[in-house]
């Protein structure tokens, strides 16, 4: 059992439990599955943008999306099922193993990010979506879209659309229909919650997954890492005066690395980070955490952190099995 622990940050895990089947590291958590049913998902402190890890890990990213996911996952669970079982310890959330679905929904309510990277060099199709003339950076889209994109192992996702994966065989129709329609309730949803903290829900995306006859909503939702907010105090006036939006997610992140040379081509090298730009990506996660729940993020210690997770997850274990 090791641990790797940066700077007062959870970088990586090397844990092995009691009947574990399989480990996948993925860009920000470490998945182990337990058994044939049981997975282990560890949000580490790693953060990445533009399909790159970055060299330098950020202070309780990891506990931000867990708990900002579980939030969501608990105040959408009458929409559809999802993965999760329990949330026995802040870095760590243990669910059900499903067949992932190997598209990401994305949904876009305003003109932000790769969208309007799309729009500003000449593009009026998005995913088979007309976008019309005449917007601006972050002008809201005439209605909620989806931009769909398959899932890769590695390296950029790519962009599809409804009818191209219809036509690859991959969804049958009947079951894509009902993942627009579960993908479109969801994000009403958290424009909701959102709109009653003072925020806009700008863009998305969930993942699904295949378990007995039906699918269930899987990995993380509505985080900083999968979404973008603005704060809905000043969207309009800074919308009038052709102003950068204030928004909590990753966005400032690729931001800052556009300006430094990084794009994530082949060639580039990602620029160092500073004490003082990790210290604020931090002091941005946990913004948003506030923002949301209403409540400061009670930071948990990582003093020990090791034998921390590692009880905190075989405890729940042996009590899942147990009751079983």
């Amino acid at each position: 059992m090791a641990m790797m622990i940066q700077s007062n940050s959870l970088t990586a895990s090397n844990f092995f439990f009691p009947n574990q089947s399989n480990f996948y590291r993925g860009k920000v958590r470490d998945v182990y599955s337990i058994g044939s049913d049981i997975l282990v998902m560890i949000a580490c402190d790693r953060i990445s943008a533009f399909d790159h890890v970055l060299p330098r890990s950020i202070p309780y990213k990891g506990q931000v999306l867990n708990e900002i996911a579980c939030f969501f996952l608990d105040k959408t669970n009458d929409i559809v099922p999802n993965w999760k079982i329990s949330t026995p310890d802040p870095h760590v959330t243990i669910g059900r193993r499903c067949e992932p679905i190997p598209i990401e929904f994305v949904l876009r309510k305003y003109l932000t990010g790769h969208a309007w990277r799309t729009y500003r060099e000449g593009g009026r199709m998005l995913c088979g979506n007309i976008l019309p003339e005449g917007l601006k950076e972050n002008d809201p889209l005439p209605k909620c879209i989806i931009t769909p994109s398959t899932k890769a192992h590695s390296g950029h996702d790519i962009d599809t659309s409804y009818t191209e994966i219809l036509e690859s065989g991959l969804i049958p129709k009947a079951r894509l229909d009902a993942l627009y329609e579960t993908s479109f309730a969801l994000f009403e949803r958290g424009t909701q919650i959102s709109h009653n903290k003072g925020l806009v829900l700008v863009d998305t995306k969930y993942e699904f997954g295949l378990k007995g006859d039906g699918f269930v909503l899987i990995d993380e939702i509505h985080t900083p890492d999968s979404s973008r907010f603005f704060y809905l105090d000043t969207y309009d006036a800074l919308q009038q005066k052709g102003l950068s939006q204030r928004q909590l997610s990753k966005e400032f992140v690729r931001e800052w690395l556009i300006k430094n040379g990084f794009q994530g081509k082949k060639g580039e090298v990602i620029p160092p980070m500073t004490d003082d730009f990790v210290g604020n990506i931090s002091e941005r996660y946990e913004e948003l955490y506030l923002a949301i729940t209403g409540s400061p993020m009670k930071r948990r210690s990582y003093e020990n952190i090791l034998e921390q997770v590692q009880n905190n997850i075989n405890n729940e274990l042996t009590k899942y099995f147990d009751e079983q």
